[in-house]
C-alpha cells in the first residue's frame, strides 16, 4: 500500500469513527442553565442538590459520566443535573450573586479546572458534598456518585 493510500485509508477510518461519536455526544447533552439561582431554587424546592457537570466538548470521560450516570438519573429519577462547558466564554449565565457571567468564569471561580468534575450545590451555591473529579473507575463511579448524592440530600434535610 502506498503512503498516499495509507493516509487516505487512515483519514476515512478516523472519519468513520468520529461521526458516530459526535452524534452520540449531541444526543446525550445535559441542559445548560441560564441562571444558577433559578436552577438551584428548583432543585432545593424538592430537597435535591443542584448537580453541575463541568464538561469539555470532545471529552470522552465527560461523555461517559453524562451518558451512563447523569442523563439516566435526570430522566429516571428526576436528578437536577446540568452541564457547564469549561471553555464557554460567550454564553451568558446568571451567577449565584445575580450578576451576568459565563460558564468559564464561574468554573474558574469554583476552581474546577479538571473535566469531568461533578459539583453538588445547595441553595446558596455552596458545595454540600465532596466534588467528584475525573473518572477513575467505571466500576465504582456509580457508587461514588450515589454516596455524594446521599450526603448532599442529607445536608438539605431530604432523603439521604
Amino acid at each position: 500500500m502506498t503512503l498516499l493510500a495509507r493516509r487516505q485509508f487512515s483519514a476515512a477510518l478516523a472519519g468513520s469513527l468520529l461521526l458516530p461519536t459526535l452524534a452520540w455526544a449531541k444526543d446525550t447533552a445535559l441542559p445548560v442553565p441560564v441562571s444558577l439561582p433559578g436552577a438551584v431554587q428548583t432543585a432545593a424546592a424538592k430537597k435535591e442538590p443542584l448537580v453541575i457537570l463541568v464538561s469539555l466538548p470532545g471529552c470522552p470521560y465527560c461523555e461517559v459520566v453524562r451518558r451512563n450516570y447523569l442523563l439516566p438519573g435526570r430522566q429516571e429519577a428526576g436528578l437536577h443535573a446540568w452541564q457547564l462547558n469549561i471553555s464557554d466564554r460567550s454564553t451568558p449565565l446568571i451567577g449565584f450573586d445575580g450578576k451576568a457571567t459565563t460558564a468559564a468564569v464561574q468554573i474558574a471561580a469554583w476552581k474546577a479546572g479538571f473535566t469531568p468534575t461533578v459539583l453538588f450545590l445547595g441553595p446558596n451555591g455552596q458545595e454540600i458534598a465532596e466534588r467528584l473529579v475525573g473518572l477513575g473507575s467505571n466500576d465504582f463511579y456509580g457508587a461514588y456518585l450515589e454516596e455524594r448524592l446521599a450526603t448532599a440530600r442529607k445536608a438539605l434535610g431530604g432523603k439521604g
